[in-house]
């Protein structure tokens, strides 16, 4: 992700941080350090700030706590888990694909809240054992018991993408059998929310004349109607591949061409006349690589009458095939979950053409436009 920066692995799962994140952190210091702490505690300036820094620090490890909790119930599901990421409105787990049943999605929605409390539980028990003796620890501890407790009540809020808007899907998903309907009323819910968080913070303004109060509740308002209806969407688009099959979509944008046809010829005779921006390399219908744009400009001018397309090609070893009997939903959340453009179908033994993620989600778009697909 370029707008983030990537700190590590946890079990795993890379985590990052999307540079949003470091206005939250200074916002939620600023307020402990310069505010919360020196109402009620009588310490030296320094520690203020000190106690400020690590509480953030042990609420934003609570955050991603939250979201490894859903990470690794999906990935018990066999539902794969490419990142969390910690942003200016908490933390995302991004999973490739949904759930295949009701139970499993209320499991993975209910997961990151229970963790909450969970952690919750324990700053009381950090509270109580550590107040007498150390009060900054035990005021950080007391605020991380409220903050967690908030977080998992927040997240339960029955709207989504919120954890409570995926359990309300999960029941109403086993109680109507129809994920897209329950989908449908889940979103509902979540971009209602969304408006009565922006009508909140217009309230606050107007009454109150509390500006940054209202702003940021109108602002996380806006986020989730936002995210809500743009999840319905990508939700209406994948169903509406159900039961396409992958040699359906199969395109011949990419030429096939012999392994020892030279760059310069390739270029000469395909790709500035034809305007042909890839190139499969097979012989007889067998795989020997896959040639781009990148791998052209990668390759000197120089050598490029030297050197043949098989040896400039990204290596077989390096290409996702499919089958075209593959469901083209499937392939797409492959190519989601390793984050690829595109894949090469092959027969057996025999290059069929090169399926593109964006012509995937065209042609999705096509059959909605067109009255295909799931119906909610």
């Amino acid at each position: 992700m370029r707008s983030s920066i990537r700190l590590g692995r946890v079990f795993g799962i890379p985590i990052h941080l999307h540079y949003t994140w470091f206005i939250i952190f200074a916002l939620v210091t600023f307020t402990l350090g310069g505010g919360y702490f020196p109402t009620l505690y009588l310490w030296p300036w320094w520690l203020y700030w000190a106690i400020g820094i690590a509480t953030s620090l042990l609420f934003f490890a609570s955050v991603v706590a939250h979201e490894l909790a859903h990470s690794l119930v999906s990935r018990y599901y066999g539902v794969p888990v490419r990142s969390i990421t910690l942003f200016i409105f908490g933390g995302v787990a991004h999973i490739s694909r949904e759930a295949s049943a009701p139970f499993r999605e209320l499991a993975m929605a209910i997961a990151g809240p229970l963790s909450s409390l969970a952690l919750s539980a324990f700053f009381l028990a950090v509270h109580y054992l550590l107040a007498g003796s150390s009060e900054p620890v035990g005021a950080l501890a007391w605020w991380l018991v409220r903050i967690n407790v908030l977080l998992a009540l927040f997240n339960l809020i029955p709207g989504f993408p919120l954890d409570g808007g995926r359990v309300l899907r999960a029941l109403w998903w086993r109680i109507s059998g129809n994920f897209l309907k329950a989908t449908r009323a889940a979103v509902m819910a979540g971009r209602a929310i969304g408006y009565a968080f922006m009508a909140g913070g217009l309230a606050i303004v107007l009454l109150n004349g509390d500006w940054l109060g209202g702003l940021w509740f109108a602002f996380i308002g806006w986020f989730l109607e936002s995210v809500a209806a743009a999840s319905y969407q990508q939700t209406r688009l994948k169903e509406a591949l159900r039961g396409v099959s992958a040699g359906e979509l199969v395109t011949q944008e990419c030429i096939i061409v012999p392994p020892e046809l030279t760059v310069e010829a390739l270029v000469r005779d395909h790709v500035l006349p034809r305007g042909i921006r890839c190139a499969v390399v097979a012989r007889g219908g067998r795989l020997g690589g896959m040639l781009t744009m990148a791998n052209l400009r990668g390759t000197p001018q120089t050598e490029w009458p030297y050197t043949t397309v098989e040896e400039a090609a990204i290596p077989p070893t390096r290409l996702r095939v499919a089958s075209p009997t593959d469901d083209v939903l499937e392939v797409l959340e492959k190519m989601e979950e390793e984050e690829i453009g595109q894949v090469v179908v092959v027969r057996g033994e025999e290059v069929l053409g090169v399926l593109f993620r964006d012509h995937i989600l065209r042609y999705a778009r096509t059959r909605l436009d067109l009255g295909y697909g799931a119906k909610a």
